[in-house]
């Protein structure tokens, strides 16, 4: 089959395109950066890449009608509360008036349970574009699902965070709202497995774990089976804007998509059962055994996706990394600096395993500042981390830098500054000729931006000096 795959540098879609490669289809990706999806799939076999946008109708006219299955995995674009359901029913229809003038069969939905009388916003905007989706030309089969538990998604991210940084946790009254949590695995085999089935035209399920669990029984669960002793207190006063906080200080989240998931949060997420387990032969896994797996790939260093990667895990980038790559001269500062290495492949592993867990090599308390005070002023901050230790794709996140280009076999890494800034930042390492080649650039915005550059001048000369000396080091 040819079939075509929405959202292919999503948490999901990079996890089932290679199940549908692996069966021999031909997979069409219309996405917005197109040299950022190349980095991932750049050795499959198989897949066509087309820069496409489903927010301008235009643009879908380069993408090949002569399809015969979709994946729609298209979610919010943006991290505004205000504006992502228009953004979100806009793709829709676009989409849908782009599929409408091709044969395609089956177009298959993940969307969300929504299933309670009382939803929060994202949720009526899926069920908004499961209305807009449906078709008399084709069939739509849609699959609602609730909290995805596995390796780099969000909510799993989110559980992780606040259990192993709280002991102790004064949390929120809506920790006692029920979900049904289920593993990315069966996600992506009722995605699989629905492929051209037509038992499943036009109809709509909701897939979940076989537990009803509250937030609050997660936590413990998933402390219970990191070893970690968890006490959590609950209480009732907390606003949905201190909720917010206490989430974005703790996680990895951003306080938008905090807020957004504080909203969803107390919306009980609870399936209506049906006959689509037998229909498709899957028995979904219990959350213990989900988390167990989920920190088996991450022991592994094997995370195909992660949350974090998203653009809107900062905000800071809207569309192309590629619009970021020439690195400007004019009216910037730079901080230079060069060392003579002794051993080239120590020196790229050092500079490709920068940052994460292993940190930036010189002035750590110093980077920690930094990222405290940018996370205090509403960035990410270090807490996204890395998704791999020693691997970088162009568009990784990567603590508050985003990489812009990376080629080990050159040498040359460079990232953008995604941490709050009077200005923009770039930081490039490029080995030559046996050099080390290390710079700062930052382009200031007005007088602010010039201000804050002499202003840390002091701590750069000591930071970036101990950081080419310790990475050039053998």
């Amino acid at each position: 089959m040819k079939i075509l795959v929405t959202g292919a540098t999503g948490y999901i879609g990079k996890r089932l395109i290679p199940l549908l490669l692996n069966d021999g289809h031909t997979i069409i990706c219309p996405v917005r950066d197109k040299i950022r999806a190349e980095s991932y799939y750049k050795h499959q076999k198989n897949i066509q890449l087309i820069e496409a946008d489903f927010l301008k109708n235009t643009s879908l006219e380069v993408i090949p009608k002569d399809i015969d299955v979709v994946y729609y995995l298209v979610h919010s674009m943006s991290n505004s509360a205000k504006e992502f359901h228009i953004l979100e029913e806009k793709c829709a229809i676009n989409f849908k008036q782009f599929a409408e003038s091709t044969p395609l069969k089956q177009v298959i939905y993940l969307s969300g349970i929504t299933n309670d009388t009382k939803l929060s916003k994202h949720l009526l905007s899926r069920k908004n574009v499961e209305n807009t989706l449906k078709s008399n030309h084709y069939a739509l089969t849609t699959f609602k699902a609730g909290i995805i538990v596995g390796s780099g998604s969000s909510s799993f991210e989110i559980i992780r965070d606040l259990v192993e940084k709280l002991p102790i946790m004064v949390a929120p009254k809506w920790l006692n709202t029920k979900t049904q949590p289920l593993s990315i695995r069966d996600v992506l085999s009722f995605l699989h497995k629905a492929l051209g089935k037509k038992e499943l035209y036009n109809t709509s399920y909701d897939i979940f774990g076989p537990e009803v669990l509250t937030y609050k029984t997660m936590l413990l669960q998933f402390a219970k089976a990191r070893k970690l002793k968890r006490s959590i207190i609950t209480v009732p006063v907390m606003t949905p804007k201190l909720s917010s906080y206490w989430l974005y200080f703790v996680t990895s989240t951003s306080y938008k998509l905090a807020s957004s998931l504080v909203n969803s949060m107390g919306v009980e997420v609870i399936g209506e059962k049906s006959n689509i387990n037998q229909l498709l032969d899957i028995k979904p896994m219990s959350y213990k055994k989900a988390v167990k797996l989920a920190f088996r790939k991450i022991e592994q260093n094997s995370i195909i996706s992660s949350w974090k990667d998203s653009y809107i895990s900062s905000g800071k980038l809207k569309k192309y990394v590629h619009e970021f790559i020439n690195v400007p001269e004019f009216g910037c500062f730079k901080d230079f600096k060069s060392k003579k290495i002794r051993n080239l492949e120590k020196t790229k592993d050092k500079i490709w395993s920068i940052g994460g867990e292993t940190g930036w090599y010189y002035g750590t308390i110093l980077w920690k500042l930094r990222g405290f005070i940018d996370q205090f002023f509403g960035g990410t901050g270090l807490r996204r981390g890395r998704r791999h230790p020693t691997e970088l794709n162009l568009g990784d996140a990567l603590d508050f830098w985003r990489v812009i280009y990376a080629d080990k076999e050159k040498g040359k890494l460079l990232l953008y500054a995604e941490m709050i800034l009077p200005g923009e930042a770039w930081l490039e390492f490029k080995i030559k000729e046996g050099v080390l080649h290390q710079t700062a650039t930052f382009r200031p915005h007005g007088i602010a931006g010039r201000l804050y550059w002499y202003a840390v001048v002091p701590f750069h000369w000591f930071i970036f000096n101990g950081m080419i000396r310790k990475i050039s080091k053998p």
